[in-house]
């Protein structure tokens, strides 16, 4: 038989069923927790949650996902909404091979690419979004978007920002 990849066999999981792993070192900053649970909010879960299903215990302990279903349990809104269920892609592997996995899941999804998101804000603001848009809706303080906009040096991106007058032209000591 041909290999069939789990997400194609997806099955909604009431949170009571589904445990954390003990090993998985991923931590998330709030910042990206509350972005994490606004994505989620906004577009509802695009991703499921990859478990081991334990069948004498009845449980699904999570390989990847913990972030999405601590969204859920510390979310009423999200629980409600979900009717306290989340997408489980179910895989069948070893501890050592589960925890590979949560690792490589991990380390798969890497970093953005700043001269990307240096562009990304400038379309965004071409769009016409404010800085406030772009803060709320991607989870970037002020001042990670004014140093995005100074990478693309333009000064256009910078029309509507106040700066402060650290000294008066013409004025001597």
């Amino acid at each position: 038989m041909a290999f069939e990849s789990p997400v194609y066999h997806v099955i909604a999981v009431p949170i009571e069923k589904i445990v954390p792993n003990t090993y998985n070192p991923n931590a998330v900053a709030p910042p990206e927790l509350k972005l994490l649970y606004d994505s989620i909010k906004e577009d509802g879960y695009t991703m499921p949650i990859v478990c081991y299903y334990v069948k004498e215990k009845d449980a699904y302990v999570i390989v990847d996902g913990f972030h999405r279903y601590r969204v859920m349990k510390e979310h009423p809104d999200i629980y409600e909404r979900e009717g306290g269920k989340l997408p489980v892609s179910v895989i069948d592997k070893p501890l050592d091979h589960r925890m590979a996995s949560t690792i490589r899941h991990n380390r798969a999804r890497g970093s953005h690419d700043v001269d990307l998101m240096s562009h990304i804000i400038q379309d965004l603001h071409e769009l016409g979004r404010s800085d406030a848009w772009i803060s709320k809706h991607l989870g970037m303080d002020k001042d990670e978007i004014l140093r995005l906009k100074q990478i693309t040096g333009l000064a256009a991106l910078f029309k509507d920002v106040n700066f402060g007058q650290a000294w008066v032209p013409g004025e001597e000591e």
